[in-house]
């Protein structure tokens, strides 16, 4: 798993990349935690993202947010945040750039940035958000919804409540051409604790029907 540092709108941005073997293999990019509250790309729940996308053959991105870890920059509330996204999917194309689709996974924080990625990105064909912060942080702009994905999260989470989630999830279902798969793991909270591998089991699930449901290629 190679460490690799690319350019970024505020400096450099480190991160953890694991090519494919296959040419035209798909890209999943792993979005990590709030920067404020110690989050980092080698947050478990993140790390354990990245393994799951490569052993199913993807090309597989990690990396910190400006600020965090070797990453230059300071926290930009998440404006600037969406740009470093946005420049480490770039720099992950340039080098796979004959990539079928792409994929983008987020936690927390990550997942508000990742849905956001997921409106000015259109190769991007499917997103995994765990405990998306729909009471923190605006969703509106999911309007509509461009990608079908999952939204997971625990039914004890104290940071981000339940009821917020489902009425992101209620709001999401009411949108036409895209599938929103909603699962709440039970006794799990924001952080998972003794819960990571069952979510990591669920999202696996997910993405294997995804797959599965993709066009083969001839």
């Amino acid at each position: 798993m190679p460490e690799v540092i690319f350019n970024g709108p505020a400096g450099r941005i480190e991160g953890r990349y694991q090519p494919a073997a296959v040419r035209n293999a798909p890209i999943a990019m792993i979005l990590h935690p709030h920067p404020e509250f110690g989050g980092t790309m080698n947050n478990q729940v993140a790390y354990r993202l990245f393994y799951m996308f490569k052993e199913r053959g993807f090309a597989v991105l990690r990396f910190n947010f400006r600020g965090v870890g070797r990453s230059q920059g300071q926290f930009d509330h998440g404006s600037g945040e969406l740009s470093d996204a946005a420049s480490a999917l770039d720099w992950v194309q340039s080098i796979h750039p004959e990539a079928r689709f792409c994929w983008v996974a987020g936690f927390d924080f990550g997942a508000w940035i990742g849905m956001q990625l997921l409106m000015r990105r259109p190769e991007i064909e499917g997103f995994i958000s765990i405990a998306p912060p729909a009471n923190l942080n605006d969703f509106s702009f999911l309007a509509p919804c461009p990608s079908s994905g999952l939204i997971i999260h625990g039914d004890i989470d104290k940071v981000v409540p339940q009821k917020d989630v489902q009425a992101l999830v209620d709001k999401l279902k009411a949108q036409k051409g895209i599938v929103i798969d909603h699962k709440i793991i039970e006794g799990a909270n924001h952080f998972f604790d003794q819960k990571i591998d069952e979510l990591i089991d669920h999202c696996g699930r997910y993405l294997d029907m995804r797959l599965a449901a993709q066009p083969s290629e001839g």
